[in-house]
């Protein structure tokens, strides 16, 4: 974007409605809101523009700025306002989130009614610090966009007043399969929980209900807890974010509640038969970090990428390798008690072979390489980033009479 070019056009436009605006003051604001924020350059120019129609009053469309009638700072329910409009809501703070940089004073998620939107208090703003639980009066925001995902930003301009409502708020759980960027609530059950793949994770793994399957994601924060798997939560107010065309759930703004009983899960099983045509290096027994939402494989030296050196390691197995089914190759991963049922081979035998064999933890390797590999079975999983997550599996048994039929119809095609 080039910044003054934009400013000296916005410039332009005021000026002829005998406007004079600091043109170096303008592309201060469409340098921040592009570069510090992630606001697309079109909507960066159309907020500034809009700002200055609400300062020198004038009516958003006769602006030439290419805002919307009526877009300046009405009232509005929540799930109404636009990316580009100002508006006055109320609404409910119902969480609070650490600030990711210095020049954010808060944020957090607010709601009505009608939905709920992240938040953003500017440093630069003084705006009141707000409180969780509270009802506020938010007059003169500004409704822009991030990563395709509407945020209300709160800045000098904008008026904060606390409010004297005490009506219950109970947003209804959303299908999986309906859920979109944004804030939303779902009812899930917790199907699996994966290796934390950063320092600061609490937890991650999959939820799931009956339409589908979706991705959640714990941060480290005080009073955070890890979910439990097989049990069902409802969730309200979670941040739903896309990555890579796929949506997951940051639950650490999310109010969370566990349930009794349970719910079937379908959606996104697949079921893969063929042979196992490759073992991946790493499979076998492993060693993982023991520090709490950790979980990460260690190295032959007993090293974290996060945690370094853990000599008090402990062990697990695994299978990682490719499944051919005759017209495609499935990157599969098979955890321990899956292993343990096609091997054959506990957990405890494979320590017992890894601390007594003179190969170690190779001879497990070899062990379970000689009972998998070239063997027909048939795997029951959730296909994530490409791999296979297996939960089951079963050998498929040999049928002389199919192998049979194969080879009159190859001779009959020759």
């Amino acid at each position: 974007m080039d910044y003054s070019e934009a400013a000296e056009r916005i410039s332009r436009k005021f000026s002829f409605s005998g406007q004079a605006v600091d043109v170096k003051k303008i592309e201060g604001k469409l340098r921040r809101l592009v570069d510090e924020f992630g606001v697309q350059p079109q909507e960066a120019e159309r907020s500034v523009t809009n700002e200055l129609n609400k300062e020198f009053n004038i009516p958003a469309a006769g602006s030439g700025g290419g805002g919307r009638a009526g877009s300046t700072n009405e009232q509005k329910k929540i799930a109404e306002g636009l990316p580009g409009d100002w508006v006055t809501i109320e609404g409910k703070v119902v969480a609070l989130s650490a600030p990711a940089s210095p020049s954010i004073a808060q944020s957090g998620i607010i709601a009505d009614e009608s939905g709920a939107i992240r938040f953003v208090a500017w440093a630069k703003s003084n705006a009141p610090a707000m409180a969780e639980g509270s009802w506020y009066r938010i007059e003169s925001a500004v409704v822009d966009e991030f990563k395709g995902v509407p945020n209300l930003k709160i800045h000098s301009g904008t008026t904060i007043k606390e409010i004297g409502e005490d009506r219950s708020l109970i947003p209804t759980p959303m299908p999986i399969k309906d859920l979109h960027t944004g804030i939303g609530a779902v009812r899930g059950k917790v199907i699996q929980e994966w290796d934390a793949s950063h320092e600061r994770m609490l937890q991650s793994g999959l939820l799931g209900d009956e339409t589908g399957t979706i991705k959640f994601v714990i941060w480290k924060e005080p009073g955070r807890e890890k979910l439990v798997v097989g049990s069902v939560y409802t969730i309200f107010y979670a941040q739903i974010d896309e990555f890579n065309g796929r949506l997951s759930l940051n639950l650490n703004t999310a109010t969370i509640m566990q349930e009794e009983g349970d719910i079937p899960v379908s959606g996104g099983e697949s079921e893969v038969r063929g042979s196992i045509v490759h073992i991946a290096p790493g499979s076998g027994i492993i060693k993982r970090c023991p520090v709490e939402g950790c979980n990460r494989a260690l190295s032959r030296q007993n090293y974290c990428p996060i945690h370094e050196i853990q000599p008090k390691f402990v062990y697990d197995l695994r299978i990682k390798g490719w499944l051919d089914d005759g017209e495609k190759t499935h990157n599969i991963l098979i955890q321990r008690d899956v292993v343990e049922s096609l091997t054959g081979i506990t957990l405890d035998e494979a320590k017992q072979i890894a601390e007594n064999n003179p190969l170690g933890m190779d001879e497990v390797f070899l062990q379970m390489r000689d009972k998998v590999l070239g063997r027909y079975i048939i795997c029951h999983g959730r296909e994530i980033d490409g791999r296979l997550l297996v939960n089951e599996c079963e050998r498929v048994k040999f049928d002389a009479s199919e192998h049979a039929a194969l080879l009159n119809r190859a001779g009959g095609a020759s």
